[in-house]
């Protein structure tokens, strides 16, 4: 998946969970710089920064990679 497509999808469930970027960084042990970069797509984010994010988002990693939509049983 493009760099910006993942910024955008990773941006708006943060935002639909009402999560700070601070606060996802915080949990992500990660920079707001880095995680600002990887929602602007400025920067990749590595399949085990997606499975972290799924986990802290609470939502599956398929919805967060586009597979099933959100909420959808698989």
């Amino acid at each position: 998946m493009e760099k910006v497509r993942w910024g955008r999808r990773i941006r708006a469930f943060r935002r639909l969970k009402m999560i700070k970027q601070v606060e996802l960084a915080k949990e992500m042990d990660m920079s707001v710089s880095i995680l600002g970069k990887i929602e602007q797509g400025k920067r990749a984010p590595t399949e085990a920064q997606l499975e972290k994010i799924a986990a802290i988002l609470d939502i599956k990693l398929e919805e967060l990679k586009g597979e099933i939509e959100a909420g959808e049983d698989k």
